[in-house]
């Protein structure tokens, strides 16, 4: 009987300890003496080990780990935390510029094209990041909340090309700029003026060598320049046009009303214009260099 009083008594004591959550004083049960057990009642279900909210865990030199000030573990045994002391996340890594001012290359000129799209820009494309373009960079970043730095990065490339369309060849030269084509077999003899719809550009060429290139323009849809063999047959410095009621200062006709001539709306506007059927040219100083070299009786050459 008092064998049994005494293991009510131990187990009573059992339910206490685990109640008060602390530890416990020896207890001996049956002659048996049994270490105290410590528990702790914050620790979270499924943890295989209960630790105390002053716990050390074992480093170099003695230090305390943990994720709080002074090695200690918040919340019960929490794991450990990257954060820096105050709970501010860490600063994101700056975007990655792609180009700045002083780069060249086809990417810029695509950059200038699209930012044309959104009438941030006004000239170009030219290929080279200029002073406009570092302007036009930081209009379209600072209209959007990025930082306005002028440099594109990825964000702010990213942004611009979800805004726009892909370019096409005469958005990416506009203005011109574009390489010249090949020159068709038959300029390869004599004085010629090398006219090609495909690259639109002009080769000044004799004998087969090309002594000047120029960017050219032609007629739209409804006023198309022809194309052919033709020859120079009259020349006009200060030409003006009854027809159009237009200046065609130094102006090389070729057929009919047709002439290679200074535009200065195709200076102006680029390849967003056309002629009525001429071949316009944006470089006034080429095109007075070349009409003084050109005679009456020189072959033209006008294909794709």
């Amino acid at each position: 009987m008092r064998t049994k009083d005494m293991r009510r008594s131990a187990a009573a004591l059992a339910v206490i300890v685990v109640a008060g959550g602390c530890t416990g004083p020896v207890v001996t049960v049956d002659g048996d003496q049994r270490q105290p057990v410590r528990i702790d009642g914050t620790a979270t279900p499924g943890d295989g080990t209960l630790k105390g909210d002053g716990d050390t865990t074992a480093g170099g030199d003695g230090d305390q780990k943990g994720g709080g000030p002074g090695g200690k573990r918040s919340g019960g045994g929490a794991a450990p935390t990257t954060a820096p002391p105050g709970g501010d996340p860490a600063p994101a890594a700056p975007a990655k510029v792609l180009w700045s001012r002083g780069d060249e290359g086809f990417e810029v000129r695509e950059l200038q094209a699209r930012l044309r799209q959104v009438a941030w820009l006004h000239v170009g494309p030219t290929g080279t990041y200029d002073e406009l373009t570092v302007q036009a960079v930081k209009g379209f970043q600072g209209k959007r909340g990025l930082p306005r730095t002028g440099r594109t990065d990825t964000v702010t490339w990213a942004r611009l090309v979800g805004m726009t369309r892909e370019p096409g060849k005469w958005d990416l030269y506009a203005f011109g700029g574009q390489p010249a084509a090949e020159p068709d077999p038959r300029c390869l003899t004599g004085r010629v003026l090398c006219i090609s719809k495909t690259s639109r550009t002009l080769r000044w060429m004799v004998n087969g060598t090309t002594l000047t290139t120029v960017e050219v323009r032609f007629g739209s849809q409804y006023t198309p320049t022809r194309e052919g063999v033709f020859s120079v047959y009259f020349k006009s410095r200060d030409h003006w046009s009854t027809l159009y009621d237009t200046a065609m200062p130094y102006a090389m006709f070729f057929s009919g009303g047709q002439a290679v001539h200074y535009s200065s709306d195709f200076a102006a506007r680029g390849y967003y214009g056309a002629s009525h059927g001429c071949v316009n040219v944006r470089d006034e100083v080429a095109i007075a260099r070349l009409f003084a070299q050109v005679r009456n009786g020189d072959k033209v050459v006008v294909h794709w």
